[in-house]
């Protein structure tokens, strides 16, 4: 017979076997208070005859790379040392962080952040935004967007922040239209209200999105998987229209915000230093954080300022080539 645990509580045993997980239970609440207090305090000063080791939590992709080839190396002239920690999908780095076995970390965009922290009572907080490449739309059948044939499937990511996100650059393509008064950050697929090409929309995780093209018609995949796939963002038949949202974001425990390691990493996102050696990386062509101010719109208009001037040589050509035309003629006329 299976006995109560206030039956065993009764007696003497019980007693001290009630002691004995009560005092466990007790202990192994020190234990993750300390874990996340050992880990707060290396965050608040560097010691000044060496460097203070930071882990950082990523996912497979571009910020990992961006941590360790350009944020790791300006960090260490400032007292730290920066390696990373992987993570193969979208929910273990905060949790992580949370519980203090990691310090920071740099894998989600601003609305994710949000969400995920508001549906799981974590209390995480945003130093601020890194160059971001931005979700595309991918496919290994078609060119454009115009190719995509009635009825085609399309997969996008199965979590809420990002399935929004992938709903809202359909929109921008043309290939759907949203409720005009859904949130574009919490919308679902019950929020479309024309799908003129009868999509199959499939969700599955993020980190699948890049090996389902073979698959599927058309794929949206976040930035930071379309780089660890190897899928050219020039190749892609759209590109969202970055927002605040979507920035990358690098996100430390509310409680460390005021630390020295979270003030220098502050102050590097914004810093002159910071903008230069992204300038001259892998990361160059990354959608810029509004904070970097006329930067973040630099390559807008180094772009616009390329069509104009695509746009007067056609046009100088154009004129050119009339005038020489106009000239033979006359030529010939004259002949």
């Amino acid at each position: 017979m299976a006995l109560s645990f206030s039956t065993i509580r009764s007696s003497k045993a019980g007693r001290t076997l009630a002691a004995v997980l009560a005092a466990a239970t007790l202990l192994g609440s020190f234990a993750a208070c300390g874990s996340k207090a050992n880990a707060s305090d290396k965050l608040q000063k560097a010691d000044g005859s060496s460097t203070t080791q930071i882990t950082v939590g990523v996912c497979p992709g571009p910020y990992g790379d961006m941590v360790k080839e350009v944020i790791a190396p300006l960090l260490k002239d400032k007292g730290y040392e920066l390696t990373t920690q992987e993570f193969t999908d979208y929910v273990q780095p905060n949790k992580a962080l949370a519980s203090g076995s990691i310090d920071a970390n740099l894998f989600q965009h601003g609305n994710y952040l949000k969400k995920f922290t508001s549906d799981n009572n974590l209390d995480l907080t945003s130093l601020g935004q890194t160059p971001t490449l931005g979700l595309g739309i991918y496919s290994n059948k078609y060119k454009s967007v115009d190719e995509i044939p009635d009825g085609a499937t399309v997969s996008v990511s199965s979590d809420a922040s990002n399935l929004a996100r992938s709903l809202d650059v359909l929109r921008q393509a043309g290939l759907v239209e949203l409720s005009g008064d859904t949130d574009a950050t919490k919308a679902t697929v019950d929020d479309i209200t024309s799908n003129p090409k009868n999509l199959q929309i499939k969700t599955m995780d993020a980190a699948q999105l890049a090996r389902s093209l073979d698959t599927v018609d058309f794929s949206l995949v976040p930035g930071n998987y379309a780089w660890d796939a190897n899928l050219d963002p020039e190749s892609a038949l759209a590109l969202e229209d970055q927002t605040e949202g979507v920035m990358e974001v690098f996100v430390v425990r509310t409680s460390d915000v005021n630390t020295d390691f979270a003030t220098k990493v502050k102050d590097l996102l914004v810093s002159q230093e910071f903008k230069d050696a992204i300038a001259n990386s892998r990361f160059a062509s990354f959608g810029k954080p509004s904070a970097w101010g006329d930067d973040a719109s630099s390559d807008s208009s180094s772009s616009a300022s390329a069509t104009e001037s695509a746009s007067s040589s056609a046009s100088a050509s154009a004129t050119e080539s009339a005038s020489s035309s106009e000239d033979k003629e006359s030529s010939s006329s004259s002949k």
